[in-house]
Parts: C-alpha cells; structure tokens; sequence
C-alpha cells in the first residue's frame, strides 16, 4: 500500500449492515465477535478505535417482527429506537468480556456542522479516546428525518474521521472493493487495489443499490473517500468476512482497495 499503516494511532472503523447481519437480517452475533476480538487486537497494540455502526433500523425491524418492505419515515425511526438499545446493549456485553467499555454517540449531521455542536462532540470524543473507551457512533436516527431518508453511515463515518482527527479509516462491507464493474453480475470484475482519482466512470460503475438491509452502496463509499481524503485521511473498504481483516491490515497486508489522495467528483 506504500503507507506506513502499523504506525497509524487513531482508526475510524464502520461497519455495514450486512456486516453485523444474517440473510434474515438477525443479529449475527459470531460474527459481530469476530469484529469485536480484532478491535479489542487494536486497543492491546495501542491503537484507538471509534466505531461508527450500522444495524439499529435492520435490528429494530427484526425485533418488531415487521416484514423486509418499505418502511415509512416514522417506522423508520421507531425501529431505530428499538434497535439502537439491542445493538449497543451486544457491543457492550461483547467489550465487557474483554474488559473495555463503549459509549454510545448518537449524532445528526448539523451537530457536525454547527461550530458549538462540533465542539462539544470533539471533545466528548477526546475524554472517551483519553479513557480508552470505545466510543459507538451512529445516527440519532429518531430525530434526523433527512438522514435517513437520504444519508448514509459512509458518509457520517467520514465526518467523524475528520472530527477526531483520525489516521486511518475503514470501511467493512460485504465486498471486497472497488472493482471496475459490479462483481455481482461480472464474473470478470476485477478489484482496484489504490484509487487517486475518482472520476465519472468510476461513480458509473458504483451505481446506487445497496443492500436490502443496508441504506448505502459503493456510491456512498466513494463519496465519503472524497471527504476523508481531502482531510488528509486514507480510507480503505475491504470485506469484513475475510478472517482477521483488521489484523491484517495492521500487519502490512494489502486488502480490498486504498484511497488516498482522491480528486475529482
């Protein structure tokens, strides 16, 4: 990667839905302790990790026993209610077992933006990071009507980057990478290992759809590489399910795709 990535301190993690999900859109709670076990890798080799989480609406549904459909905005946010307890109350117990702690950060956007808001926010951060505690970031969901309709936790991922002035961050999906066409429906799709630039055809190539859990797609992970980068903080996505993945970056390896200094758009 030509970086020097086992000396970076402070990683902005974020996990998609379909990261911490089963095809049933369950908690996956062997592979959430798969996650778990290699933060907790990072914290013993010193580094500091927020961890920006999907999930809370996908769990809240499964919990009310709603159907996969289309939610209206306040079944939305009902089920993120529900949701965001089960998902921190899982991180926690996961943590515990390890003897770390995590705190909860529901954020919207404008508390990103609004120069008290920012502050207040950066500075809870720093005590918490102080502390060694793990901060657990996600979209106050219930009130931010525009972010869940539009927004994404790519996106938020980036801005928290930014927030804590971090040096690295990931974001694990249920893919790879970046290919140079939709692997999904390309058998000779091929993975693009470092981007530099990118362009329209690249943002072609993303195309929109997600998951049928998840709110975002490879589109809303170029455009939070755009932030992050022009921040000055490389971003990688790789495939959360690949064994020890947070470990093998730490040990030089080269996974999924590496953006660095990103024009364009």
């Amino acid at each position: 990667m030509n970086l020097n990535i086992q000396s970076f301190k402070r990683i902005v993690i974020k996990i998609g839905t379909s990261s911490l999900t089963n095809s049933s859109g369950e908690l996956d709670l062997p592979q959430i302790q798969k996650l778990v076990e290699q933060m907790v890798w990072l914290h013993q080799i010193g580094k500091e990790v927020v961890l920006v989480s999907s999930g809370a609406i996908a769990n809240g549904r499964i919990a009310l026993g709603w159907e996969i459909k289309e939610l209206t905005i306040p079944e939305k946010q009902a089920a993120a209610s529900v949701g965001q307890v089960l998902l921190t109350q899982t991180y926690n117990e996961l943590l515990k077992i390890y003897g770390l702690k995590s705190a909860q950060i529901l954020v919207t956007k404008e508390d990103l933006l609004f120069k008290n808001r920012l502050t207040n926010a950066s500075n809870t951060m720093e005590v918490l990071l102080k502390n060694k505690i793990i901060p657990i970031v996600n979209e106050n969901d219930t009130v931010a009507v525009d972010e869940i309709k539009f927004g994404d936790n790519d996106t938020l991922s980036a801005m928290v980057a930014k927030l804590v002035n971090a040096d690295l961050l990931i974001l694990l999906s249920d893919i790879d990478g970046l290919y140079n066409s939709d692997p999904r429906i390309n058998s000779d799709a091929r993975l693009i290992p470092e981007v530099q630039e990118i362009t329209p055809k690249l943002m072609a190539v993303a195309g929109e759809k997600g998951t049928v859990w998840g709110s975002g797609g490879m589109r809303t992970k170029l455009l939070a590489a755009k932030i992050a980068t022009n921040f000055g903080i490389p971003m990688i996505i790789t495939n959360s399910r690949k064994k020890n993945i947070l470990n093998r970056i730490f040990q030089g390896e080269s996974v999924g795709t590496l953006f660095r200094e990103v024009s364009g758009i």
